[in-house]
């Protein structure tokens, strides 16, 4: 193999890592690039024309806690490989837990056998040499601090004490904080050998507000890749109780059209919604309402959407995808205008176009598209400028369901939030359905100031005009 890449991590990570961690041999992956790089040899050995193999480290602790007492604490840890092999234009995938190495061989022959009965597609086949990636730029992925059951214990403990502190709360619905170690190995028969690692962190905490039938619950969460950037367990459990007291004694509302407006917690499921339909996988398939929609104007002017792998400390970033190749920040959505698809190779080809760099996998699948860290730029006015002309309106804080049709584009989802009199928030609403049409949600789409990274799609608030509110 010619033209190797390999990151293994950091220098300045591994400088950093205590004495325990480094102990622990969680943070190495030589010995799970070592065993990628002998099934992809195997697998040529074997008669493949060409194989890939990805090792996948899943590290994860977490603990659960209710009215001041642990719940439930639990950690996993384990490595898996799979290997993918090409016969022709046949291709087949394997998998294990079984690292240790034993037993390579066979599992590379199994994968051809199966390879050469597979039913041919023209368009599979790994990434063209020339769009690998050569250079890994320093994303700062990885938290050299593990913390103990302990630290996670007083997260949540804490995260729980100042969401019952909120007056009206009358009850938890329980706290949590996590942490975690996930990354990949990937080496390929065309010369890649690539890795990453990266950390997690997390805290919620769900409270619930008044009693009986009329008990009302709302949460708040935060997460990160570093404990550092998190926000407080304080603030956490705080916001998750005002949340559920603001939310107690709803009304009904009548049905309507009236201007909606999205909170940032819930904003980012419409760029979802966008991202799923220029999936390539849906191009090619046929199945997305935007199918010939490409170059073609989908949003106001001023308004851009972006995939970022490269963002420092983002939650899904990475400077390769699942087949290797380079990846880039890309704006979906410029100044209004549909400019690409998300696109692997495979669906690239079917397509006539060049991989985008959106591939994603598991060791037991082929590669298939995926976005890694979405925003929607910010706009100029203040969430409260947005909606200070709404007469009658609805603000959306949660969603409920997934009524959604990628292949028409119909939007219907059941909601629950405030009502909006005169540019003021008036009272909560729940029990209420929105529903539209993605295209002409997408036109009269208006974003805030406010766009905050704390998810892997963010949004700023967003309002959309003439929704129909299914009521009482």
């Amino acid at each position: 193999m010619s033209g190797i890449s390999f990151v293994i991590s950091s220098p300045s990570v591994v400088s950093k890592l205590s004495p325990e961690a480094a102990a622990s041999g969680l943070f190495d992956q030589s010995a799970l690039s070592a065993l990628a790089q002998r099934l992809v040899e195997a697998a040529r050995r074997a008669g493949a024309d060409a194989a890939d193999a990805v090792a996948v480290r899943g590290v994860s602790q977490g603990v659960e806690v209710r009215d001041g007492h642990v719940e439930e604490s639990e950690r996993s840890e384990g490595d898996d490989v799979g290997l993918r092999v090409l016969v022709g234009r046949r291709q087949a995938v394997v998998s294990t837990n079984d690292t240790r190495g034993d037993g390579i061989a066979r599992l590379a022959e199994r994968a051809v056998a199966m390879a050469r009965v597979a039913p041919e597609d023209k368009y599979v086949g790994l990434a063209d040499p020339a769009l690998l990636a050569r250079d890994f730029p320093e994303l700062d992925l990885l938290d050299p601090d593990i913390p103990t059951t302990a630290e996670l214990e007083r997260r949540a403990q804490e995260a729980e004490a100042a969401g019952l502190a909120v007056t009206g709360v009358s009850k938890s619905g329980g706290a949590s904080a996590s942490s975690g170690i996930g990354g990949m190995v990937l080496v390929t028969s065309t010369g890649f050998h690539g890795s990453y690692l990266r950390s997690s962190h997390g805290i919620s905490m769900t409270a619930i507000s008044g009693e009986g039938t009329a008990m009302e619950r709302d949460y708040d969460y935060t997460s990160a890749l570093h404990a550092s950037d998190l926000a407080s367990p304080a603030s956490v459990g705080a916001k998750a109780g005002e949340r559920a007291v603001a939310r107690t004694n709803p009304r009904k509302v009548e049905t309507c059209k009236v201007p909606v407006v999205f909170e940032p917690r819930v904003a980012g499921s419409l760029v979802g919604h966008l991202v799923g339909a220029i999936n390539g996988a849906s191009i090619a398939r046929k199945t997305s309402f935007l199918k010939d929609k490409l170059g073609q104007k989908l949003f106001a002017d001023g308004i851009r959407i972006v995939d970022d792998p490269l963002r420092a400390r983002g939650l899904r970033s990475q400077a390769f995808d699942a087949e290797g190749v380079k990846v880039k920040r890309l704006a979906v959505i410029d100044e209004g205008v549909l400019t690409t698809w998300l696109l692997d190779c495979a669906t690239a080809r079917e397509l006539g176009m060049t991989t985008t760099g959106h591939a994603h996998r598991g060791v037991s699948s082929a590669p298939s598209p995926g976005a890694y860290n979405l925003h929607l730029e910010a706009g100029t006015a203040t969430p409260k400028e947005l909606i200070s002309d709404i007469g009658q309106g609805f603000f959306v804080t949660d969603l409920i369901g997934s009524g959604v049709n990628g292949v028409t584009g119909d939007y219907s989802r059941g909601a629950s939030g405030f009502w909006i009199e005169n540019g003021e928030l008036a009272y909560p609403v729940s029990e209420v359905t929105i529903a539209g049409h993605l295209l002409d949600m997408f036109r009269s789409l208006t974003p805030a100031n406010d766009l905050e990274f704390r998810y892997g799609v963010n949004a700023p608030t967003l309002r959309i005009e003439g929704l129909t509110l299914g009521g009482r």
